[in-house]
């Protein structure tokens, strides 16, 4: 909150009206699914409903004011800021207002001055504290234990979705108190979609399988991805898998405080390249996770921002082919002064399931 408000002061403004949920939880602790936060230099205001009376109670404690609405979070507001002395500016999170609410700024909040803002508590989300380290550690743990256990009952004949549907019973079981997002179960030529939805194809021997998914312990995610062979690789297979192996190596290594997001980028995409492979490597090698699955900072061709002690980022290369099968490995990585540690522990080598 300190953080915060310094920010405020560099940006000449006077409050923040917090809309992001996740923004919310990071200030105050609160992880209901209605709120609206308002920070000035010497207020901290919750606002939220009689569903959550006392949810907020216990999550919050003295970090906030909190304020439970009986009708409208935002007829609650008006009274709040015209209470608080000396706020005209006040900056609102452009990129998570909808149009309907930014609206109600216009009229029902015309007499103060809006002003939009970007990133300013991402921006502090970003760099990781003990505690934060450590939920993403504990889910971690809860997505290899859900992983190792779906391994073991990978057969041909299951669909997609029913191997996602055990992963996930695998999730809960281990402790994970929600997906972080749907997960992703692609086998055979449809492992070649990044981002494929588990669907009603039947695993079969010969088949990459892919697994991205993840794990969340107190609000804080994890995201790994492996890929496997049902039934013995071939000779393709294990050459593609060993150049992902490879660059996925490289670039946990490699990745460090102070590195620009399009260095760590690079060593990753530079040696795909190298073994031919360029072509078929097209999102980007990684990302924050903490509150959210993606979040800053970036691991991409574009992003100039240097890389900070205590972020936590994905190190996932891969290679699609369309019509043949693809091959993801994902990581997670701390950042620390004294270099980069490896959050996941479970295999990179290549697993061929009988």
């Amino acid at each position: 909150m300190a953080a915060l408000r310094e920010a405020l002061g560099r940006a000449d403004l006077d409050a923040l009206l917090v809309t992001a949920l996740p923004n919310i939880r990071y200030l105050t602790g609160f992880s209901g699914s209605s709120a609206l936060l308002l920070v000035s230099a010497l207020e901290c205001v919750l606002f939220t409903d009689f569903r959550y009376e006392a949810q907020v109670a216990d999550e919050v404690g003295d970090a906030a004011t909190v304020r439970i609405e009986p009708t409208s979070l935002w007829a609650g507001l008006w009274p709040s800021v015209g209470g608080l002395a000396g706020v005209e500016r006040i900056g609102f999170e452009s990129a998570h207002l909808l149009h309907r609410d930014f609206a109600r700024l216009l009229e029902q909040g015309s007499r103060w001055q809006w002003r939009p803002t970007s990133d300013l508590v991402e921006q502090l989300r970003a760099v990781k504290d003990a505690g934060e380290i450590g939920a993403i550690r504990r889910a971690v743990a809860m997505a290899e234990q859900a992983l190792e256990r779906t391994l073991a009952a990978l057969r041909p004949g299951l669909t997609e979705t029913a191997v996602a549907g055990m992963l996930e019973q695998h999730l809960r079981e281990a402790g994970s108190e929600a997906f972080p997002f749907p997960s992703i179960v692609a086998s055979g030529p449809r492992s070649a979609l990044p981002h494929a939805r588990a669907g009603s194809r039947s695993l079969e021997l010969g088949d990459f399988v892919l697994l991205d998914f993840g794990a969340v312990a107190d609000g804080y995610c994890s995201d790994i991805t492996r890929t496997v062979v049902l039934g013995s690789a071939s000779a393709d297979q294990r050459a593609v898998y060993e150049i992902v192996r490879e660059a996925n190596v490289r670039a946990s290594g490699a990745v460090r405080v102070g590195m620009r997001g399009m260095a760590a980028d690079a060593v990753a995409r530079d040696y795909i390249a190298a073994c031919g492979y360029g072509d078929a490597f097209g999102h980007s090698l990684g990302h924050g996770i903490g509150l959210e699955v993606h979040e800053a900072p970036r691991l991409a061709r574009t992003i100039e921002a240097p890389l900070a002690a205590g972020m936590v980022v994905t190190i996932e290369p891969g290679i699609y082919r369309p019509g043949w099968g693809g091959v993801r490995i994902e990581d997670d990585v701390l950042l620390t002064d004294t270099g980069a540690t490896l959050l996941t522990a479970y295999p990179r080598h290549l697993l061929e399931i009988a």
